[in-house]
């Protein structure tokens, strides 16, 4: 049985409301249907200008409730000064200790966000690598000297200590993700492939932890677009015109790693990436209505834990 399975979903522009008691339904709405977490993104200026910032998404949702987890996936740490990603931190374990999960990204999709922040775009990798290592320095409260290629510290320190740790978690794919998650990460967070891709990804970063001399990832996660509706046909397109627009691509590109139909659909897809590994599943919903997309999410996790993979 698939117990140790939890699912969410990741709700940003509905969730950014001046109306606290339409947030605050929002978040009920997603505990008490039994989804074990929130997923907020994080974008700068995607595309033409949209976005959310991560940190100030997750806040309003902790502030806003007081037992929801909630991941960040994936914020742009690399673009970013680590300084001030480690102080909101340390902010965010004062007001909600244990509920927040970081996961971090290169960002790139779209390069003028990277460029607009002052990063060149080719060295983004390199950065966060430094940035990742400063992080999980800067957590302990200790003192940090550091002279790299992107960030000199002196006597940096960020108090109190963040207790508990707030895990970090690496977005990506790829060789680059294995080592990154090898290196710094708690876990990996898998978007875009193919559950054979996730497979592989996932027992490479088993091999290097181990070889590392690092105990195996806490985390194995997935984010999934889905379209939920009774007719997959009209699901699919709904689906594949959100997608478009967002990240200007046709929608046949998103076909493969993506799903449309019922919850029952929607399990049968997620059930080989499972099988793979998976274990905090993040649904992105494209429904009538945000509160019909937590509805059958909740019914897709208990689809998945009822099912023995």
């Amino acid at each position: 049985m698939t117990s140790d399975l939890t699912l969410g979903v990741a709700v940003n522009d509905e969730l950014l409301t001046s109306d606290p008691k339409a947030r605050r339904a929002i978040l009920d709405h997603l505990v008490d249907a039994g989804l074990d977490h929130l997923t907020v993104g994080d974008h700068i200026s995607f595309h033409g200008g949209t976005g959310f910032d991560g940190f100030v998404a997750a806040t309003a949702a902790l502030a806003s409730h007081d037992t929801l987890k909630v991941l960040i996936g994936v914020y742009l740490a690399g673009l970013r000064h680590p300084m001030a990603t480690a102080r909101s931190l340390a902010t965010l374990t004062q007001i909600a200790p244990g509920r927040l999960v970081l996961g971090v990204g290169v960002a790139g999709e779209d390069r003028l966000e990277v460029s607009n922040m002052g990063v060149d775009p080719a060295t983004r990798g390199r950065r966060m690598d430094e940035t990742l290592g400063l992080l999980r320095r800067l957590a302990t409260g200790e003192r940090v000297d550091h002279r790299g290629e992107f960030f000199e510290l002196e006597a940096a320190r960020i108090l109190p200590p963040l207790e508990p740790r707030v895990p970090i978690v690496i977005g990506g794919a790829g060789e680059v993700a294995v080592r990154r998650t090898a290196a710094y990460g708690d876990g990996w967070l898998g978007m875009w492939c193919s559950a054979r891709r996730y497979a592989a990804t996932h027992q490479q970063i088993l091999a290097a932890c181990a070889a590392a001399g690092r105990p195996a990832p806490t985390f194995a996660g997935l984010n999934v677009w889905v379209g939920f509706g009774s007719d997959a046909g009209a699901a699919r397109a709904a689906l594949g015109e959100r997608m478009s627009r967002l990240y200007n691509l046709p929608p046949e590109k998103f076909v493969h790693i993506s799903a449309a139909g019922t919850p029952l659909d929607i399990a049968e897809f997620l059930v080989p990436y499972v099988q793979a590994g998976a274990r905090t599943l993040t649904l992105i919903p494209v429904a009538d209505t945000v509160h019909e997309g937590v509805e059958l999410a909740a019914e897709v996790r208990a689809l998945l834990r009822a099912k023995e993979l």
